[in-house]
């Protein structure tokens, strides 16, 4: 694909963003190497009437045709666009009536003279405009700019260990804070190598591998007609606790755990002979609780190390217990 790429490289909050930005959707579409979040397939057009209410006013109907871009100077898209004609009366339910719709990329829609609100929506990214159909005359076609791009969101652990993908979510926040300091949500539960195609501007990104206390944050730019691949850098780890007789021994069961920070506060708590977590770099003290008894170590968590951590039964509280590497 042609055009001019860029590398960026941003550490925003200790998380290390990378970002590649693409000429694209041009006859080659950037995004049909990845998996579509809120997309459509290709399919026909699809041509939608408006709601008429008598044989006079579907005589009068005027043939309005549409297409939409991503930027002003693009191409016409092809597939992945939805399109919804409404009326712009709100009915009873304080909605305005949906008139006509269409999937697919240009639309073609017959249409009353009268007022309309016309919506061109790509995944997330929208643009609305207002349609006047006259009583006489063609209607010229309607081009909408979307000022539309996305990114595909990615993670590592530590330098560049993998992060399973079932393991890793993203959530996608308005670059702006309310006054209360909260973000508007954009969307949540983002898969990683999912294109996420929004309108042009900036955007706050929270990564969470795994549920416990690893989460970064990064501010990516949208810039229209572009893909940008960012990946976000995790300093945590995958821990895995036993507890154990001897060095090495079996995991016992029916050990409830707690696992708390250098500070004393709990981050996780669970009930099993081998509690496996994510946790963010730093110091620990992990709890094994087992038939009345209580035993406990310290251990710490290095960025981008999965290991295990055995804790020793003994009758004091205070004992060390082995670690071992797993990567």
């Amino acid at each position: 694909m042609s055009g001019i790429i860029t590398v960026a490289r941003t550490l925003v909050a200790g998380a290390l963003v990378v970002g590649l930005a693409s000429s694209v959707w041009a006859q080659g579409d950037a995004f049909k190497s990845f998996r579509q979040l809120d997309s459509t397939a290709k399919m026909p057009k699809i041509n939608a009437f408006s709601a008429v209410g008598s044989e006079e006013a579907y005589t009068n109907a005027r043939d309005v045709t549409f297409d939409a871009k991503l930027t002003a100077d693009g191409e016409v898209m092809q597939e992945g666009l939805v399109w919804r004609v409404f009326s712009p009366i709100a009915g009873e339910d304080g909605k305005l009536p949906l008139v006509a719709s269409s999937e697919g990329g240009p639309a073609a829609f017959q249409l009353s003279p009268g007022e309309y609100f016309v919506n061109c929506a790509f995944g997330r990214a929208g643009v609305t405009k207002k349609l006047t159909v006259p009583e006489n005359g063609d209607v010229p076609k309607q081009t909408l700019v979307l000022d539309a791009g996305g990114f595909v969101l990615n993670a590592v652990a530590g330098t560049d260990q993998r992060i399973p993908p079932k393991q890793l979510s993203f959530s996608v926040y308005a670059a702006e804070q309310k006054e209360n300091g909260d973000r508007a949500l954009v969307m949540a539960d983002v898969a990683p190598n999912t294109v996420v195609r929004l309108n042009a501007g900036t955007y706050h990104i929270v990564s969470e591998y795994g549920d416990v206390n690893a989460v970064v944050r990064a501010d990516i730019q949208v810039e229209a007609g572009k893909l940008t691949q960012a990946v976000l850098q995790h300093r945590a780890a995958q821990i895995t606790l036993k507890l154990v007789s001897q060095p090495g021994g079996e995991a016992i069961a029916d050990t409830a755990w707690s696992v708390l920070t250098a500070a004393g506060d709990v981050v996780n708590e669970s009930v099993s002979a081998f509690s496996t977590m994510v946790l963010a770099e730093g110091e620990y003290l992990a709890v094994a609780r087992n038939k009345n008894k209580i035993y406990q170590r310290e251990f710490s968590v290095k960025s981008g190390r999965n290991s295990d951590v055995e804790v020793l039964m003994r009758d004091s509280k205070q004992v060390a217990g082995a670690t071992s590497d797993v990567n």
